[in-house]
């Protein structure tokens, strides 16, 4: 009989090594990485604000800050850790204006705020926007350690950016895809501005034949009869670098899912209801409303359909959080159990894991705190129910600060659900306000006002951990890291209620409404406005809701990938989701063509990265000079010149979109290289 070895005393767990070791001191926080992140933070913050007030998505910054940041700083041989710090402070403009885009335009939509100009909206909305980006840095930090080495959360996109920075050279090489696409992102949206060509087509078609179409209402043959019919219309889809880019990144199947919302909406809702009401509905829509069929069908879509989007909305949201319940009890309880670390243990830290005290960390959240009671009082009016609503928003936005950072943590920032985050904060934020007795225009503010700081302090801390993760990998000091995210945050909330507002009265100049126009959708913030009315003040056409609701637990019983998808593609511009559709098929004849030319796994890596790099060229392109013509309407008619007073869109616009199609297939393909060359870092979204 064999006996046992008695086991010896178990191996303690080897310390993670990173790129650059504790030991080593190295350039990190210079005043070159800190500008040229400030310098991305803005332009990439500006950027996908224009990008989410028109599509709704916002694209993570942190690939792009990380391929300029390399780029540029090589000019000056830095070191990795100082394009680190660049890559940091300017990635977290990205999420900064994801949540000032969610939330602010909804002060404006719901009627909280009189108007958009700076006397009636700069300080509150900046005021809102940075204790938001302050806290999100700060109730992260509370958590970083534990969740940077919980060993279980991938951190997919922290990985990848990290890896970048260790390739060096092939990183700096791919910039050129991106500068190049900027430019060509650029130069196709003026064009399409100064008339070369149309970037969008409305198609109009008859549902049913006016004055001879019919519905008999019962099987006699004396039954009454319901007269139908009228003119529904569809777009095709916008010619935009920036749309295609966005579907492009996201790929097919995530373009498809929204696009079936726009379907939906247009190909069924739409048609159906112009076909049953016909012509005697204008008399019930707004007397603003064009007398013609196409004014018709965008009033039905607007004041019925999307309504209905809403409902789906609220449900989508639910669902996702519904499926990520364990993700988010495990950052809870994470978060709760690092609170207990003695102070005796930090003394112990080496430089790779030095970060702000806690003593530091809880008087500036008291501090925010006071100023957030404050601000409620001076948005509202009220005083109790803003003290309230400030309890609400510390409680909430530091579960929902975890919540965001764990879910980052396993799916990346670009797949972060802050919207669903923040509709949860604003219902328990609207319910309160009933169950006081608070009503109107200052109950509306005060839960958006709480819904704002929420939304924006987790998107902020989900990028900070993000960011956090990448320099745990290469060895960057935690404090340095966090003193650079406070500096960006509060620079991008200083500026980034400009280009909301350029965006908002440049769409009026041009003849628009601005915020909720057709070119400037805005559906988050609209959706946030619709829900604070209708539960604070009372106005909400909740037997539209509850269809959308019904709507999307139909969606869920038949296994929906996205409900939440669908119902934003319904809420959003046919030609938008559209467009987001053919820039998902570009993705899938490229992948189709590199499987048929027999690519390996590191061809199809480099083929991954270069197209990603190229839509994301396209799309800051387009966002930058989107931001450009958006100043030109308040100049004299001169600096806006029409090359056509009639531009084409089945021609000209038909050969720009076969162009770009061209480009964002084919130049991908040409980076495949050699078969033998080792896999590069992949860019994963």
């Amino acid at each position: 009989m064999s006996t046992m070895s008695p086991a010896g005393p178990p191996e303690a767990p080897k310390k993670y090594q990173p790129f650059v070791p504790e030991t080593m001191e190295m350039k990190e926080f210079t005043l070159r990485a800190l500008l040229l992140g400030l310098v991305m933070c803005v332009v990439l913050g500006a950027a996908n604000a224009y990008l989410g007030l028109r599509a709704g998505i916002t694209i993570a910054a942190t690939y792009p800050a990380a391929v300029i940041g390399m780029a540029v700083l090589r000019i000056w041989k830095a070191s990795v850790l100082e394009e680190n710090i660049a890559r940091t402070s300017g990635s977290i403009g990205e999420s900064v204006a994801a949540g000032a885009i969610f939330t602010i335009p909804a002060f404006l939509l719901s009627g909280a705020w009189p108007s958009f100009r700076p006397a009636d909206a700069y300080w509150k909305s900046t005021a809102l926007i940075l204790v938001g980006s302050i806290l999100g840095v700060l109730f992260i930090s509370l958590v970083r350690r534990v969740m940077v080495e919980d060993p279980e959360l991938p951190f997919p996109e922290s990985v990848a950016a990290s890896e970048i920075h260790k390739a060096g050279q092939r990183g700096a090489q791919a910039a050129k895809y991106l500068f190049w696409n900027i430019g060509v992102g650029g130069v196709v949206y003026m064009l399409g501005r100064f008339g070369l060509f149309a970037a969008d087509k409305d198609f109009h078609f008859n549902v049913g034949s006016l004055g001879h179409s019919q519905v008999r209402l019962g099987s006699a043959a004396g039954a009454n009869t319901l007269a139908a019919g009228g003119t529904s219309m569809f777009a095709a889809p916008s010619v935009s670098p920036a749309y295609l880019g966005v579907g492009y990144i996201i790929g097919l199947r995530l373009a498809s899912i929204q696009f079936a919302g726009g379907v939906l909406a247009w190909g069924l809702l739409v048609p159906l209801l112009i076909f049953f009401l016909g012509p005697q509905i204008h008399a019930y829509l707004p007397a603003d409303t064009p007398a013609n069929w196409a004014g018709q069908a965008g009033a039905v879509w607007r004041f019925i359909v999307r309504p209905i989007a809403v409902g789906g909305m609220l449900v989508g949201a639910a669902y996702t959080l519904f499926r990520m319940r364990k993700s988010l009890t495990a950052g809870l309880g994470k978060a709760l159990s690092d609170l207990s670390q003695s102070a005796a243990e930090r003394a112990k830290l080496s430089r790779t894991e030095q970060y702000m005290s806690s003593k530091v960390v809880f008087s500036l959240i008291g501090v925010m705190f006071v100023l957030m009671c404050i601000l409620y009082m001076y948005i509202s009016g009220l005083v109790w129910p803003a003290i309230l609503a400030a309890v609400v928003m510390i409680l909430v936005g530091f579960f929902f600060a975890t919540v965001s950072g764990n879910l980052v943590g396993i799916i990346g920032s670009s797949n972060n659900p802050i919207s669903g985050l923040t509709l949860s904060t604003l219902l328990i934020a609207a319910l309160l306000m009933v169950a006081l007795g608070v009503s109107g225009s200052s109950g509306v503010a005060a839960v958006l006002g709480v819904a704002a700081v929420v939304c924006v302090s987790s998107a902020v801390a989900g990028e900070l951990l993000q960011d956090f993760k990448v320099g745990y990998i290469l060895g960057g000091t935690p404090r340095r890291i966090q003193i650079a995210e406070l500096i960006a945050v509060v620079v991008a909330s200083l500026v980034m209620y400009f280009p909301l507002m350029l965006l908002h009265e440049a769409n009026i100049k041009a003849g628009g409404i601005g915020f909720g126009d057709r070119q400037l959708s805005a559906p988050q913030a609209g959706l946030m406005a619709t829900l604070a009315i209708g539960i604070v003040g009372g106005d909400m056409p909740w037997p539209l809701v509850v269809v959308g609701i019904l709507f999307g637990i139909a969606m869920i019983m038949m296994q929906v990938k996205s409900p939440m998808l669908v119902a934003v593609g319904m809420y959003l511009p046919f030609e938008t989701t559209f467009a987001i559709f053919i820039g998902g098929v570009f993705r899938a004849l490229g992948d189709w063509v590199a499987e048929r030319r027999g690519y390996n796994a590191a061809q199809k890596a480099r083929v991954e990265n270069a197209g990603i790099l190229t839509a994301s060229g396209l799309i800051a392109g387009e966002a930058i000079l989107g931001l450009v013509w958006a100043g030109l309407q308040f100049a004299p008619k001169w600096a806006r010149p029409q090359i056509f007073e009639y531009p084409s869109y089945l021609v000209g616009g038909m050969i720009v979109l076969a162009g770009l199609a061209g480009l964002m297939i084919f130049l991908p393909l040409s980076s495949a290289g050699d078969p033998s060359e080792p896999a590069p870092p992949t860019a994963i979204m």
